[in-house]
């Protein structure tokens, strides 16, 4: 495997690092090493660690270390970083950029099928080594497609700074300086990494992490209990709906003690924090299982809808909440996203389910259910005018 030789991206890169490097720096694909040893003049650099996916750069700058008798600076055989451990308070990437040319195998060169693919895997792990008020230096080309590359920075809950734009024959060098969000920093210093975006709402980006209590609390007996996968919701920064964090928050609170929501960790004004539930949305859970377990599902789910009722809480959208309900593998469904809930002395979370259950007949007959749906809608008019807990147990008799 040839060694990536200096060129145009590797010159304008090292002005940046000249004037960066302190502390522990990492340099993230050395090749040559050109960064590295750059990062190393500094007098406020304490240690550098160069390291390369190939053997031959990484022998090549050994050997340099070795005859020179360099110091502050060593050389690791990874992939990414596979095999890098602790923190650095400057993380230097000059990925390979280049969209992969056709029966053209070139690591050096290419940075996946498009050119992104590489620096995407870099900002999804990085964090975990970056000091808490870490920087990167990142390099790429305009061939990369920069619309892309700024998303993937987003989608990590990193921010950027553009340090300079070079322009040459067929392409645009740019040079980032990179740094963790206040989001990211705040979610890190509360136990939670391996922070990954997961979906996007109207009002609403969801992130997924791995909160590990034991990390916050010194215990020389951590177990699995400590480790919880957790869902981050974060209010877009364009979103009108002032207070809905704070209100789904305040809602999580309430019904976590009815057994009902995911279980709230913690939250602020921008965005909460609650345990991640794994399964499937309600629609697709159906269509791979027996009449039986969907009947007990869809009565565990009314029995939600009562007690929410009887609490004068709306929880809206029940109607229709086919990525409302989660079930898990355990057949235990979940109720999500609470945003909208609020106090009412008319609530509708029964009466909006059962018009639910009418609306997915088909589906439901197909598994063996056979339901009047004229007579499951009366009831719920019925019920509507009273909760009356006896008119409910005859909806829930429907269910069949």
């Amino acid at each position: 495997m040839e060694i990536y030789e200096p060129r145009e991206d590797s010159y304008l890169l090292q002005k940046y690092v000249r004037a960066y490097a302190y502390g522990r720096v990492l340099d993230m694909g050395t090749g040559s090493g050109i960064q590295a040893l750059a990062a190393m003049e500094n007098p406020d650099v304490l240690d550098v660690l160069a390291v390369d996916i190939n053997q031959d750069a990484v022998n090549s700058l050994k050997d340099k270390i070795k005859n020179e008798r360099l110091r502050k600076i060593s050389v690791l055989h990874s992939d990414l970083f596979g095999n890098v451990f602790g923190k650095f308070n400057l993380i230097l990437f000059n990925p390979p950029y280049l969209p992969m040319d056709k029966d053209i195998d070139d690591p050096a060169l290419y940075g996946g099928k498009k050119g992104w693919e590489i620096s995407e895997k870099f900002f999804m792990q990085a964090s975990k080594f970056l000091a808490h008020d870490g920087i990167i230096l990142f390099l790429f080309s305009s061939l990369t497609n920069k619309d892309k590359i700024d998303n993937i920075l987003k989608q990590n809950l990193f921010q950027h700074k553009l340090l300079e734009t070079q322009k040459l024959p067929f392409e645009e060098l740019h040079v980032y300086e990179v740094a963790k969000t206040s989001l990211l920093r705040e979610l890190e210093s509360k136990g939670i990494e391996n922070i990954h975006y997961f979906a996007e709402g109207k009002r609403g980006v969801i992130y997924t992490g791995i909160q590990d209590k034991s990390k916050l609390v010194k215990t020389h007996f951590p177990s699995k209990k400590d480790v919880v996968k957790a869902a981050i919701k974060v209010k877009k920064e364009e979103s009108k709906a002032e207070g809905r964090i704070r209100n789904e928050a305040e809602w999580l609170k309430r019904l976590n003690r009815e057994n009902i929501s995911p279980k709230l960790l913690f939250y602020n004004e921008d965005y909460l924090v609650y345990k991640f539930v794994e399964g499937q949305f309600i629609l697709d859970w159906i269509e791979e299982n027996k009449k039986e377990e969907i009947k007990r599902v869809l009565r565990d789910l009314l029995q939600q809808c009562y007690i929410m009722d009887k609490l004068n809480v709306n929880k809206e959208e029940m109607h229709h909440p086919l990525k409302h309900i989660i079930v898990d593998q355990n057949n235990n469904p979940t109720l999500i996203d609470f945003e909208r809930c609020h106090q009412t002395d008319k609530p509708q979370n029964t009466t909006q389910f059962v018009e639910f259950i009418c609306r997915t007949e088909k589906e439901l007959k197909t598994k063996g259910f056979n339901f009047s749906v004229d007579g499951l809608r009366e009831l719920a008019k019925e019920y509507k005018d009273t909760y009356d807990k006896k008119v409910f147990d005859e909806i829930l008799g429907m269910v069949e």
